[in-house]
């Protein structure tokens, strides 16, 4: 029997530490392609997501997925990002938590032992806005 990972328990230990002393939790987050996320908000491969129980819903943490519902631009989203895809957890005021190594092997490695398929079944997003025009009505 092989022995489990930490990693899952601190991501959730410094959670509670952080919604127990009323900080705001934050996950840094490696986005790749079993890490399913809104792509428009990663930057240089990476997302910073705010876990606080406002900003989520319906959230599961497990020994192998972070799951939950949040909004962007007022559009609810499904999340799910695989703990090998963790890259930290700290706390926004303090900045205080942790930080993981991750590789793309391991996020890859661990996504294929589970056999979770992840889809894309969020609503297509709309074109970006172009500039507002005003024009003069007689």
């Amino acid at each position: 029997m092989s022995d489990k990972s930490t990693k899952p328990y601190l991501i959730r230990a410094i959670y509670e530490w952080c919604i127990d002393n009323s900080f705001t939790p934050y996950l840094s987050v490696k986005v790749d392609s079993h890490t399913r996320v809104p792509l428009e908000y990663v930057k240089d491969g990476q997302i910073v997501l705010n876990l606080s129980p406002n900003a989520t819903h319906g959230m599961l943490m497990d020994n192998d997925w972070i799951q939950f519902s949040a909004r962007f631009n007022g559009v609810s989203r499904q999340l799910e990002i695989p703990i090998a895809a963790v890259a930290g957890i700290f706390s926004r005021e303090n900045g205080e938590g942790l930080g993981f190594e991750v590789s793309s092997e391991q996020v890859a490695d661990k996504t294929d032992m589970t056999n979770a398929a992840v889809t894309d079944t969020d609503p297509p997003t709309s074109p970006k806005p172009t500039k507002p025009k005003l024009q003069i009505v007689k």
